[in-house]
């Protein structure tokens, strides 16, 4: 089974995903964290983020994986840390709009996916990636608790640069994030983690029944 979570940044996505995969015992998987993987070994390798024919041949090259503890890697270096700084979240949105690249990606995801019951979330998962998930969940959530959440993991980056960093992130993230015909839509501004967990659990329940 496939449980396809997708939504903008800040929604609640990875820490959803995370705590439900660990529930169920299915393996997770955040496709957003291979974007970013490739966009720090683009910066680290000098190559044009501009140039998404070279930055595919990069990801061919060299696909992302993950280890214990939801470790991320790439070109035989972990880069779990290196992936969430601010500089790799200016620059992500620039590598992944890219078609070739999305392509590629998602060859890997696909692959990656289908090892075994798995939760997998990012922003085009139900429609894109895996239109036969089993279960499609899309969260969104309020502007404000979005960058608050956001600000957990970014120490030291003050509340307006986050709110604007994140309407960058959405406007150009817009044209891939879209919920599916058949998901569910969840508001998890007032929610807690627990909650919404349940809630999905409940479809997965249900689907499996």
């Amino acid at each position: 089974m496939i449980v396809a979570i997708d939504g903008p940044a800040g929604s609640g996505k990875s820490t959803v995903a995370r705590a439900l995969a660990e529930r169920l015992g299915f393996r997770y998987l955040d496709t957003g964290a291979m974007y970013r993987a490739l966009t720090w070994l683009a910066r680290r390798e000098g190559a044009e983020l501009e140039d998404g024919e070279a930055l595919a041949q990069l990801a061919r090259e060299s696909p992302v994986s993950f280890g214990a503890n939801d470790t991320v890697q790439i070109a035989g270096e972990d880069v779990t840390s290196g992936i969430r700084e601010a500089e790799i979240d200016r620059l992500v949105p620039i590598v992944a709009r890219h078609p070739a690249v999305r392509a590629v990606m998602r060859e890997r995801q696909r692959a990656l996916g289908e090892e075994d019951n798995a939760v997998i979330e990012g922003r085009d998962i139900g429609t894109v990636v895996a239109p036969r998930a089993e279960v499609k969940v899309f969260l969104v959530a309020a502007e404000e608790v979005r960058a608050r959440r956001r600000a957990a993991d970014r120490p030291g980056v003050g509340a307006e640069t986050l709110v604007a960093d994140l309407r960058d992130r959405d406007a150009q993230d817009a044209v891939n994030t879209q919920p599916a015909e058949d998901a569910v839509l969840l508001d998890t501004t007032a929610m807690s983690v627990d909650d919404v967990v349940d809630r999905i659990a409940e479809l997965v329940a249900e689907r499996s029944a």
